[in-house]
């Protein structure tokens, strides 16, 4: 059975749920940090996924990814897998900017997270939120043979 990671829990903050993916928003004002966690026990790498999942994931990894452009203006995408200090499959969708603090560094280790303020986190869910409405995702028809 599927259970979010709690240092996942402790982190996020759920937006949606998508038909293969829980939506995240990493709870830190310094970048646009969405995450993709599919709902699937037990699976630590992407090539873990069955053929049809790994279809599903790539259909909305797009999707946040056109999201992130669109709503954040981001000058690269940031886009990973890392999973060195939580275990379970999650994918990161960061937007950068060439202002970013960090840029062109990797995020981690470069600023300590800042917690979003309550009024700043209900601007970034409202945009947010609003670019996930205007998005059509349909779950992946895999059709074999």
């Amino acid at each position: 059975m599927f259970s979010l990671d709690p240092q996942l829990e402790r982190d996020t903050v759920r937006l949606a749920a998508l038909p293969l993916c829980d939506l995240l928003l990493m709870n830190d004002a310094n970048y646009p940090w969405l995450i993709l966690v599919p709902r699937r026990a037990s699976i630590r790498e992407l090539i873990e996924l069955n053929g049809h999942d790994q279809q599903q994931y790539q259909l909305e990894s797009n999707m946040i990814s056109q999201l992130l452009q669109g709503q954040f203006k981001a000058d690269k995408l940031n886009i990973a897998a890392l999973g060195n200090i939580v275990s379970q499959l999650h994918i990161h969708h960061i937007a950068r900017f060439h202002h970013d603090s960090a840029w062109p560094k990797p995020v981690w280790g470069v600023l300590p997270p800042l917690p979003y303020a309550s009024t700043e986190l209900a601007k970034v869910l409202t945009l947010i939120l609003s670019g996930l409405k205007s998005q059509t995702l349909v779950a992946f028809d895999w059709q074999q043979g």
